[in-house]
């Protein structure tokens, strides 16, 4: 699978009166990678998702879908793009096969295999054919789903995906969701205001505060093994003198008896061998992994999210 950037944000700023609302956001999302954007409220991220589907202009900077730039090659760069904004409008008289039917008659190369596809990839088989104001909003957002990538976008983006919807259909989506980046090689962007949800669901996330980027963090390897900074407490015989071996090593301090210290899993080996081999004996190594929520908090001042 290529590597190549599906979407590039480069310098993206959004003026309105005297206000700058996006100042300078520059990122990229690669195949089959799920990407999450995060922010408190007001901090800009829906103006974001609507610059990138072209619902919104852009006062500076460009965002390129593939090839293709969206200021100046929109109809090539959206047609690749599949997006819910807000929430999915469906027909609600009309079934959920006969809305997809009405939808995939504005692209000729939509099959009727392929919509079987889809249905099939959001788990709707079995209510397909009732009417869309039978379906709760978790069958709603999964047929919305199903809408946005019948065409096969390079790039599906969603905005507050989640809104409504119960654990269960959370947890749903979020198995469609990654499945569909997997299997169909689908770049996801999605926004969302649950932070527990975008740590079991992103590859990575960027932190948006006051219009600009001011982190972005791996969450998953592509062993899928959490990639975050951990707090370690090392249970030894000797702490003080275990503290001096490790004297400018991640910050290291003495609590409850314990040497404290922060490092990541390739790190914590090498103390460990390094407090072994100065005769230091190690009774026991506890590891506290930073959730998303943390560090998020941490970096943006405890600020709503939203």
């Amino acid at each position: 699978m290529s590597q190549a950037p599906v979407v590039r944000l480069q310098n993206v700023t959004k003026v309105i009166g005297k206000r700058t609302i996006i100042d300078g956001v520059s990122f990229e999302v690669r195949p089959g990678e799920v990407f999450g954007f995060l922010g408190p409220n007001g901090s800009g991220k829906t103006t974001t998702i609507r610059m990138i589907v072209g619902l919104m202009g852009m006062t500076a900077g460009d965002i390129h879908i593939g090839e293709h730039s969206v200021r100046s090659d929109f109809p090539k760069a959206i047609v690749q793009v599949g997006a819910i904004v807000e929430n999915p409008e469906m027909y609600k008289f009309l079934t959920g096969y006969q809305n997809l039917m009405h939808y995939a008659r504005m692209n000729p190369s939509i099959t009727k295999e392929r919509i079987q596809e889809v249905v099939e990839l959001v788990g709707l088989q079995g209510r397909i054919h009732d009417k869309v104001k039978k379906y709760s909003l978790g069958m709603r957002q999964r047929l919305g789903v199903a809408q946005a990538v019948m065409h096969k976008p390079k790039l599906l983006v969603l905005d507050e995906p989640t809104n409504g919807l119960d654990p269960a259909g959370i947890r749903e989506l979020r198995d469609y969701l990654r499945r569909l980046a997997q299997d169909e090689g689908t770049a996801v962007v999605v926004s969302s205001h649950l932070l527990s949800e975008m740590e079991l669901m992103c590859d990575r996330v960027a932190i948006l505060q006051n219009g600009k980027i001011i982190d972005v963090r791996s969450i998953r390897g592509q062993d899928n093994d959490v990639k975050t900074l951990e707090e370690v407490s090392f249970d030894v015989d000797h702490p003080d003198a275990a503290l001096g071996i490790l004297e400018g090593l991640g910050n290291g301090k003495i609590v409850d008896g314990l040497l404290n210290l922060s490092s990541d899993r390739a790190g914590v080996a090498a103390l460990n061998r390094r407090l072994v081999e100065a005769g230091i004996n190690v009774y026991g190594i506890r590891v506290k992994t930073k959730s998303l929520e943390d560090q998020f908090l941490e970096m943006t001042g405890s600020e709503t999210i939203g």
